[in-house]
């Protein structure tokens, strides 16, 4: 144990720094960073001397890898269901926070940012991506969903690249992200430290950015975009596997799809689908109040249990899931995830 702090939240010069501070961990997050970051906002929110947040993660390797799932999972099988949605209810209240934050909240992303990280960057007036951005919603591979925001964010994606993040978990690097305003710029890693100083001198981020930022370059994903298009605009998850069978025969990267879709939670696939039709029509708010019905649902169901133990926990990548294919899911049962709560929403949302 180093003794550090999980969370670094402290005013330098004219803005508010926060570094994710568990590096070992790539940075995932817990309760105490939760908690640290909705204090930290809270009190920058009405200093006069905080004119930009500024967040970032320790280490060479992450920004923040998600939440940390392997506690998670431990809560639920002991059946401590309440400790557990108290995190998600936390990390989702301090979503909302970032998204109606009502100053510059800039993270500077650069390394792996997945799950939970996404929740506390994307949804911040500016993501500046370095040379090691790495971004994925990877949760369909652990019989979770993709939570944080993502209801909201993914399908207004252009086109069906939002529903091919979703139901896939791929992964995708700076040039991609830029494109699809996963990012709002590039800066190339070596100046993301004069760029970190100029927001906290209090330089506005536009200016700032626009100096240190450069060209991403062509994204990959565009040369895919017809089979993404197509697949993906599916109107059931049926529809889509039968379109990527068809044409995995011509496209490698179809047939490369359809094989990792296969291996991911049929019932995850059936959520994360239903998520991306709903979403485009809810505001924020709904989405996220609508995201912590399924996770309510989530422990106590089958897959995530499954999934965790063996990704992170035995990591034999052979989850024998239920029901096992994805024509076996009934739609009844994903209905059950986004029934009302009988106890209520988010507080005060």
């Amino acid at each position: 144990m180093s003794g550090e702090p999980d969370i670094i939240c402290e005013k330098r010069g004219a803005a508010g720094l926060v570094i994710l501070n568990r590096p070992q961990a790539l940075n995932a997050l817990n309760l105490t960073m939760v908690r640290g970051l909705a204090s930290a906002l809270d009190r920058w929110a009405v200093d006069p001397g905080i004119r930009n947040v500024v967040v970032m993660g320790a280490g060479e390797k992450a920004f923040c890898a998600g939440g940390d799932i392997r506690a998670l999972h431990d809560l639920g099988r002991t059946g401590a269901h309440e400790e557990a949605l108290a995190f998600w209810r936390e990390e989702y209240e301090l979503n909302i926070r970032i998204k109606t934050y009502p100053k510059p909240y800039i993270a500077l992303v650069d390394g792996i940012v997945m799950g939970g990280g996404v929740g506390v960057s994307l949804h911040g007036s500016h993501r500046v991506a370095g040379d090691k951005y790495l971004f994925a919603m990877p949760e369909v591979g652990i019989g979770f969903f993709p939570d944080v925001g993502a209801t909201y964010a993914l399908p207004r994606l252009h086109g069906r690249m939002g529903e091919y993040l979703a139901l896939t978990g791929a992964r995708i690097k700076t040039a991609d992200a830029v494109a699809l305003g996963l990012a709002t710029a590039y800066v190339p890693s070596e100046r993301m430290a004069a760029l970190r100083d100029d927001l906290l001198k209090g330089e506005a981020p536009a200016d700032a950015i626009s100096r240190h930022n450069a060209n991403a370059g062509l994204p990959p994903l565009r040369n895919e975009e017809a089979v993404i298009e197509e697949a993906f605009g599916q109107e059931t998850i049926g529809g889509i596997f039968k379109t990527l069978e068809r044409l995995a025969r011509e496209s490698r990267f179809a047939a490369d799809t359809l094989a990792t879709m296969r291996t991911k939670s049929p019932t995850s696939l059936a959520v994360a689908h239903e998520q991306m039709r709903i979403g485009p029509s809810l505001d924020f708010v709904a989405a996220m109040n609508m995201e912590f019905r399924i996770v309510s649902r989530i422990l106590d169901g089958h897959d995530f249990y499954e999934g965790v133990r063996a990704v992170i926990i035995d990591k034999d990548q052979k989850p024998v899931w239920s029901p096992a294919r994805i024509d076996e899911v009934k739609p009844q049962a994903i209905a059950a995830y986004f029934a009302p709560l009988p106890g209520g929403e988010l507080r005060g949302h």
